[in-house]
């Protein structure tokens, strides 16, 4: 785990580092609040060990700005400190300590607190992915999607690069489950699900589970062309899978609807124009047979 130790005190430093170095951990130091933030931002250290009185900046003034940086809000801080009073704790607890640790302190006291809360951290992180993944599938869900949508729309408005969504439904969905049951409903969307998670191979790409039997897929930095050549991909893996559907229109086998628009974001258009206009190609691709591909480019 990465630690960072914030004290202004170089025997203190040293006292603690070499604590933490002895159980294995990586220490990055520093000597001010504002040195422990500029290092905090580069190296998103696991937890921070921070020292209250410190000149300029001082401890609770740098739990402050850490608390106000999205990017690092969320990292554990203990003061090691030697403001003992009970105003003095309470105060540093209420402003998002994780813990609180009076100098002279003892070293199987910092050990054992450190370990609890990197612990503790892992706990949170494992939930907070598990919160992100839909259950039947495994893909992330549509509130990852949701939240991986906005920071692709918004890093593509800023530099100017193309920005793509795919939405794909599975033709005639309520069919299958009628004449197979639910349960190879269920193993369906397993298998569709897989097949469109293989296919998002470059950096950035996402494919989410929207809802229902509906699936979408994220493709930053995508060409018309190749977004073309990877929406019949992805149709043509689903129908060769050769899943029976006794209730389609389209095909004998399992198929998918694909509905594609690409643009590259610019004011006044907004994210939900993309997925709309997504939505729409999905429609099309449907009323004209379905287990087909329609894309729509978006120029401003």
């Amino acid at each position: 785990m990465r630690l960072l130790i914030v004290d202004d005190i170089p025997d203190n430093i040293r006292v603690l580092s070499q604590m933490m170095l002895c159980d294995g951990h990586e220490v990055s130091v520093a000597t001010s609040g504002r040195q422990a933030l500029k290092i905090a931002a580069a190296s998103a250290p696991d937890l921070i060990l921070l020292d209250i009185m410190m000149p300029g900046m001082d401890g609770y003034q740098t739990l402050q700005a850490l608390r106000a940086d999205p990017d690092l809000a969320d990292i554990p801080v203990i003061f090691v400190t030697a403001l003992s009073e009970t105003e003095d704790e309470t105060h540093g607890l209420e402003l998002g300590a994780v813990d609180y640790i009076t100098k002279p302190f003892k070293e199987a006291v910092v050990r054992r607190r450190v370990q609890t809360h990197l612990e503790l951290k892992h706990q949170r992180a494992q939930l907070a992915q598990l919160a992100q993944l839909d259950g039947l599938t495994g893909l992330p869900n549509r509130r990852a999607f949701d939240r991986q949508f906005d920071l692709e729309w918004r890093r593509a408005l800023r530099l100017g690069n193309a920005l793509a969504i795919v939405m794909i439904d599975v033709d005639h969905f309520k069919g299958f489950n009628d004449t197979h049951g639910h349960l190879s409903g269920d193993d369906c969307l397993r298998r569709l699900a897989q097949i469109l998670g293989r296919g998002m191979r470059r950096a950035g790409e996402l494919a989410a589970r929207y809802g229902g039997e509906e699936f979408v897929c994220l493709l930053p930095g995508i060409e018309a062309a190749g977004l073309s050549q990877l929406m019949e991909q992805l149709r043509v893996s689903v129908e060769s899978e050769h899943l029976p559907h006794g209730a389609s229109s389209a095909s004998p086998w399992v198929t998918i609807s694909l509905g594609a628009a690409l643009c590259r974001p610019r004011p006044p258009m907004v994210a939900s124009d993309l997925i709309a206009a997504a939505d729409a190609q999905l429609y099309e691709a449907k009323r004209r047979g379905r287990n087909q591909a329609c894309l729509t480019e978006i120029l401003i």
